[in-house]
């Protein structure tokens, strides 16, 4: 069987897994938002955090609940490090180092996942299960809180309540996202993943020396890593590690995993809103670019220019043989197209028009699914962009979902796009201005470039994964990217609540004759376009600087 015919097969067994889990998590996740009962557990949980789940919040009750935590959380997790080489279960390691304890607890409650450290020679047992862990369930919880408070802003009319944060985050944990990792790391213990908590430990003689391996609870943890779209790997290799990316089944496991939520969130929208066809139109969305993207990297990597690519039969530098070109190429978009940052291979191995396409898929926003929550709202975004452009295009107020899209709305939405660019070019213009960043880079010229670009791209929009090539554990790196991560993750947020709140307070607008028609597929192409167009106006001087030079010289 060819590498290419593989692959094709592996992508329409995951789209009929996904496929086949879409209506009923979808529908699922609608009746745990909906729902005003409450487990037991979850009462004992508001009991002790002292919080009223049955407290309707107006969007800067719900805003100061999702930073107040947060901040909580990074303070926590900042602690939590600097005191591990007192902490039982350390095995051995030394507190991390003030910076790299800043960036790392920003990155984990920013559900980045970016690591500039080596996790199996870094963090003990207590700051993993206890620390790193506990922060993928929270922030994918609070990603999830946040979209499903938007999409009441729709729902809703002539009130300006959205919701309640602490009973969101808590059932967004206790009915979603646990059970779904404890199947899913019962799975990958099937698989190979390993889950212990043993030490340091000899695992062979290799070439003359001992090599020297950590156990850990690995596959719990990679379950929600990929579930909650974190990415931070229990190992430096991440995903190529065989401890926790066993075989090509667990591969395209987990594959699915990363995109099982984000996807059937659009019929969560759609159960939510009252029409599942405006779910369908976001899924098509989704899909159409997802898809589209997955097909030009394996057209990119696949392409035999020179001897070696011809040897190996395309780009097999930098990509595990377990797994080959297909189904590394799948993996990196999905994981590039979400927030999850995860790798099973090194993406500055990729071409050079196929390390361009990774960095383009986060610098779209990461809607194609994205992350979990975060993509959803990232496209409800773009689709309340490319209805305003419409009413332009006919000179009529736009609308959608029976809503105005007014001044008011139009700019909650404006600056929601404009704050992630913006992080991501200041950020790569300092540190190629200044002299001490350059010094990180392992390669020069276009590539060097773009691993710096790529670095504060994976930061800014709260992905996490490395073009590698950078050293990126340096007080620079860790301190702006750190900032680049939090400001990416919150500010956006502050906009998302602030326009929830004023769809909420309007009236509904009765379709007409004149309404444009989003559930249609004239509506998607619009949208697709949009999303291609904006993004390509803001970002194509940087990738025309580095990964597109680079790919045209080669």
């Amino acid at each position: 069987m060819s590498p290419v015919l593989a692959g094709v097969l592996q992508l329409l067994a995951l789209i009929a897994a996904l496929a086949l889990a879409y209506r009923p998590l979808g529908d699922y996740m609608a009746r745990v938002y909906s729902s005003d009962k409450h487990l037991r557990v979850e009462q004992w949980i508001y009991k002790g955090i002292g919080a009223n789940p049955n407290t309707e919040m107006r969007w800067p009750a719900y805003l100061r609940g999702v930073l107040a935590f947060s901040a909580v959380s990074v303070l926590f997790l900042y602690l939590l490090q600097r005191v591990q080489g007192s902490l039982p279960g350390s095995l051995g390691f030394s507190s991390i180092d003030p910076d790299q304890a800043f960036n790392t607890a920003a990155s984990f409650v920013s559900n980045t996942n970016w690591q500039s450290y080596y996790g199996e020679q870094a963090m003990g047992h207590v700051v993993q299960t206890g620390g790193l862990a506990v922060q993928n369930f929270l922030s994918a919880a609070v990603g999830i809180a946040v979209a499903v408070a938007l999409v009441r802003g729709f729902a809703r009319s002539r009130t300006g309540e959205l919701g309640n944060f602490w009973a969101d985050m808590v059932r967004g944990v206790v009915r979603i996202l646990l059970p779904m990792s404890v199947i899913a790391a019962i799975v990958l213990v099937a698989c190979g993943a390993i889950q212990n908590f043993s030490g340091i430990h000899s695992v062979g003689q290799f070439m003359g020396g001992s090599q020297e391996w950590n156990g850990g609870a690995v596959a719990s943890q990679e379950a929600i890593k990929e579930i909650g779209t974190n990415g931070g790997g229990y190992f430096n290799a991440n995903s190529a590690h065989p401890f926790e990316n066993p075989n090509s089944f667990s591969n395209l496991f987990e594959i699915f995993l990363i995109l099982l939520i984000p996807f059937a969130l659009t019929r969560t929208f759609g159960r939510m809103v009252g029409s599942l066809r405006q779910g369908y139109a976001i899924l098509a969305t989704m899909a159409t670019i997802w898809v589209g993207f997955i097909c030009l990297m394996w057209w990119t990597e696949f392409a035999h220019h020179g001897p070696a690519f011809e040897i190996a039969g395309g780009a097999m530098e930098g990509k595990e043989t377990r797994f080959g070109i297909s189904a590394s190429s799948i993996f990196s978009i999905s994981t590039t197209l979400t927030s999850t940052g995860a790798v099973d291979s090194f993406h500055s191995s990729n071409t050079g028009l196929g390390g361009g396409l990774n960095l383009l898929g986060m610098q779209l926003g990461e809607i194609a699914p994205g992350g979990i929550g975060s993509g959803l709202y990232g496209m409800l975004i773009m689709a309340i962009i490319a209805v305003f452009i419409a009413g332009l295009m006919v000179g009529r107020t736009p609308e959608y979902l029976g809503k105005k899209i007014g001044t008011r709305e139009i700019k909650f939405a404006a600056c929601y796009i404009l704050i992630t660019p913006a992080l991501v070019l200041t950020f790569t213009a300092a540190a190629m201005a200044l002299p001490t960043p350059g010094n990180s880079m392992t390669n020069s010229a276009a590539h060097g470039f773009s691993e710096i670009l790529y670095a504060y791209t994976s930061g800014a929009n709260n992905n996490g994964s490395a073009f590698a090539g950078l050293n990126a554990d340096t007080q620079w790196f860790n301190t702006t990217i750190g900032i680049a991560m939090l400001l990416g993750r919150f500010l956006p947020m502050v906009f998302v609540l602030a326009l929830a709140g004023s769809l909420a307070e309007q009236q509904p607008v009765p379709a007409t004759a004149g309404t444009l028609r989003t559930e249609k597929p004239l509506f998607t192409g619009l949208l697709v376009g949009a999303i291609l167009i904006i993004t390509g106006l803001t970002y194509f001087p940087a990738l025309a600087l580095g990964p597109l030079a680079e790919g045209l010289a080669s």
